[in-house]
């Protein structure tokens, strides 16, 4: 006797592609009647929905320009810049900040008193105000108070504090340059692979790892060696009698400084607190079976604790990182010329407001998804893997 067939109101099955394609024709026809909204009030309003007027003349200059700019280049050049301020203040203030949020975050746990205390009161300080407010100290009490150019505060006879911003030494793009680069990132890369070995030596066959330390040492006196001799490193040479007083090496504004500073030290303060949150998080036996192994306390975080932390630390350590993008825009404060700041002078000049926002919201869409998919990709690296 054949089965007796479900009808269709009834499929599991069915029902589920059915609810997809639902909740999609919603989607879009939302979408569909936004989009005929958009053009129909554009039409009231005599005006047209396109991109080309970014082909227009900028006719405005931009202070800080990693490439090459002028008033006479157009509205897309313009875009390019500030994508690309933005993208030196994320990339940066990631790294900064990240490193900044570690140390942070192991000195809170610290033994030491003192230590343990400094920590706690940076959180606290930077992370119960606000961003802005944190800004406009910097810009305000900190570079703007600078001496003028030409008394510059001297660090070690190579970097120098002005109210033009900070002057420290840069590498010259040439050959030089890029085969001394290439070096030192297969150095790191050799050293990764090194690390790993050596790490497996110790946890898996209860070797030493003598070896393979005295390798990494080399590597790291070679590094050590090329990074700095073998960049063609260009100082920043101060004279008092010839204007503009200070010359070579990277000059970093004070708006840019400030953004950078200020976004870092800001979400590192979240991020110290993600890093204690997430050692803690971790069984004390397994500190104890550490210790009982004969692992020195450097080991033990390294291969015990940490791994297991970071587990728990890389989703609210992604979602700090895309704070740390989108708390950016507010460069625009302090007058530094971001994608957000760039458009915005763009939309005020061109009338082109809906252009510029979906332009604006795209760039930051695409920024934050670039983070999101290399975190996520981290976290499927350390996750624990499953028989």
């Amino acid at each position: 006797m054949a089965p007796e067939k479900i009808p269709l109101w009834r499929d599991d099955r069915f029902l589920r592609i059915a609810g997809q394609l639902i909740v999609l024709i919603v989607v879009i026809s939302v979408i569909a009647w936004l989009g005929n909204n958009l053009v129909t009030n554009f039409r009231k309003l005599g005006l047209t929905f396109g991109f080309g007027f970014l082909e227009r003349t900028a006719s405005f200059g931009i202070g800080d320009t990693p490439i090459s700019y002028d008033r006479s280049d157009p509205y897309s050049r313009a875009i390019l810049i500030g994508l690309l301020n933005s993208l030196r203040v994320i990339i940066i203030g990631i790294v900064l900040a990240t490193a900044i949020g570690i140390t942070t975050g192991v000195a809170r746990l610290s033994n030491n008193w003192i230590i343990k205390q400094i920590a706690s009161i940076y959180v606290e300080i930077f992370r119960n105000t606000p961003l802005l407010l944190q800004l406009f100290f910097w810009y305000f009490a900190v570079f703007l108070k600078l001496p003028a150019i030409d008394k510059p505060i001297s660090v070690l006879e190579s970097i120098y504090l002005t109210k033009k911003g900070l002057d420290i030494p840069w590498p010259l793009p040439n050959s030089q340059t890029w085969l001394c680069l290439a070096f030192l990132i297969i150095s790191i890369i050799l050293a990764i692979v090194i690390w790993t070995i050596r790490t497996q030596a110790i946890v898996k066959r209860g070797e030493s790892g003598q070896p393979q330390l005295i390798f990494l040492m080399v590597i790291a006196i070679a590094f050590l060696l090329a990074f700095i001799f073998g960049l063609d490193w260009q100082q920043p040479q101060f004279d008092p009698e010839t204007p503009p007083f200070i010359d070579g090496g990277l000059n970093l504004s004070p708006e840019f400084a400030t953004i950078l500073f200020g976004v870092s030290f800001y979400t590192a303060a979240f991020i110290a607190e993600v890093v204690r949150a997430g050692i803690q998080s971790v069984n004390k036996g397994q500190w104890e079976a550490a210790r009982a192994l004969g692992l020195k306390p450097s080991l033990v975080m390294y291969l015990v604790i940490f791994p297991q932390a970071l587990r728990v630390m890389i989703p609210p350590l992604t979602s700090e990182y895309l704070n740390l993008a989108k708390n950016s825009s507010l460069a625009t404060a302090i007058g530094y010329f971001d994608i957000y700041a760039v458009s915005n002078t763009i939309a005020n000049q061109s009338g082109r407001s809906i252009e510029m926002l979906l332009i604006v919201m795209g760039s930051y869409l695409t920024l934050n998804l670039i983070i999101s998919l290399a975190m996520n990709l981290l976290n499927f690296a350390v996750k624990i893997k499953e028989r």
